[in-house]
């Protein structure tokens, strides 16, 4: 299988690459650095650029995508949170699904987080078009508020596309982890905003996740064995969401 990674220079992208390499696969990876495609997701021209190169190594044609890129709360701009996390991503969705229609068995994971649940969408900003405002007006956290819109707005965008993808013989699902330790966490754990809050999510497992054990989901979802499981958000968070939201059923 032929399968591009955004995200895949460190984190779960690099453990998701380094394991479907060594099943065998083709990786195209795609990050700010320490990758085979190397670009800025922020810039829409960029953006594009990338997708072209990528369309060029892949000879048009892909049998899997994986959108892992992404950053965290702390960063100073939360215009640019959901810039990287959701227009980015949806970018990178819509324009490479001409190649993957093209695939075999082919299949995409979007990598989003047990944040998403923290908001529903009728209350999103991102859903009313006034984010820059809503963000603005909170403060000190407005990084963890457009973390938690960004990853429920790209669940939701994941979600409208899920008739259109099955359509077109592409199946397409979310995985929504919960703290896993990757340089982001470590980044937000040095916040001084941020940190005493992440230290306090603690899973009902007792510890944090591994980026190798999300990239064990991530390659099940593209796998054969998974060919029914289409449009779905799968919460891979050691029990924080139950914990939380014991009758979000």
């Amino acid at each position: 299988m032929r399968i591009a990674i955004t995200g895949s220079g460190s984190g779960i992208g690099a453990a998701t690459a380094a394991a479907l390499r060594d099943a065998g696969h083709d990786i195209i990876g795609i990050d700010l650095r320490n990758a085979d495609i190397t670009v800025d997701l922020t810039d829409a021209a960029a953006r594009a650029a990338a997708v072209d190169a990528v369309l060029e190594r892949a000879g048009g044609v892909l049998d899997g995508l994986v959108l892992c890129a992404g950053v965290g709360p702390q960063v100073p701009d939360p215009n640019l949170v959901v810039e990287i996390n959701y227009r980015a991503t949806v970018a990178l969705l819509d324009a490479l699904l001409p190649a993957l229609r093209k695939g075999e068995n082919p299949a995409a994971v979007v990598v989003s987080s047990v944040a998403s649940t923290q908001i529903a969408w009728a209350d999103n900003p991102i859903a009313k078009g006034n984010e820059a405002e809503a963000f603005a007006q909170a403060g000190d956290f407005a990084g963890h508020y457009a973390y938690a819109s960004s990853k429920n707005a790209v669940t939701v965008a994941v979600r409208e596309r899920a008739v259109e993808w099955g359509g077109a013989g592409v199946r397409l699902n979310t995985v929504a982890p919960g703290s896993v330790e990757t340089p982001l966490l470590q980044a937000g754990l040095d916040d001084p905003r941020y940190g005493e809050a992440i230290r306090n999510f603690v899973a009902p497992i007792g510890r944090n996740g591994k980026p190798e054990e999300i990239a064990s989901l991530i390659t099940y979802l593209l796998s054969p064995q998974a060919g029914f499981v289409h449009g779905a958000q799968f919460v891979i968070d050691g029990g924080i969401d139950a914990q939380t939201r014991p009758t979000a059923v």
